[in-house]
């Protein structure tokens, strides 16, 4: 069983495998997301950018940098192409700061996808709810530590 040399991690343990199904899983998701009028297509930046300010209404762009791992410039530039979309509205802030908040249309086609998600997961899990709920917990943990800061999260 291969060990990582420099700090003793399992390169085929079970969090190596879990970070594969996740990246996997997710890619597969994202293949049956619906496209079309009733939906607003977006770019893998785009789609980044949106989750983190669906997450945090009001963040500012170098906050959204930060929690997506994204350059400045990337962000910048994902920022005024959802602008353009009617996905996001930018306020500026007392002094230079900007804010950045999702908007109606956003709402409305993350409600578009959210259902068409949960329709294409109920036709392969059928209702296990309790281990659906379970595995949500871990995600947004893993979620959670891994777009903070460093100054919400112990």
């Amino acid at each position: 069983m291969p060990r990582d040399t420099e700090n003793g991690v399992d390169a085929d343990g079970p969090l190596a495998d879990l970070a594969d199904l996740i990246l996997n899983v997710g890619r597969l998701v994202r293949a049956r997301t619906p496209e079309g009028p009733h939906a607003v297509t977006l770019t893998e930046t785009e789609r980044q950018v949106m989750r983190v300010v669906d997450l945090y209404p009001g963040a500012a762009p170098s906050e959204i940098a930060r929690r997506t791992r994204l350059q400045r410039t990337n962000v910048s530039t994902a920022l005024r192409s959802l602008e353009g979309k009617g996905m996001v509205s930018r306020a500026a802030t007392d002094g230079r700061g900007v804010e950045v908040h999702p908007t109606e249309r956003a709402a409305a086609n993350l409600r578009v996808l959210r259902a068409a998600w949960a329709q294409e997961l109920a036709a392969i899990l059928g209702d296990d709810l309790d281990t659906v709920r379970q595995c949500t917990r871990l995600l947004g943990q893993l979620e959670q530590r891994l777009t903070a800061d460093g100054q919400d999260v112990p």
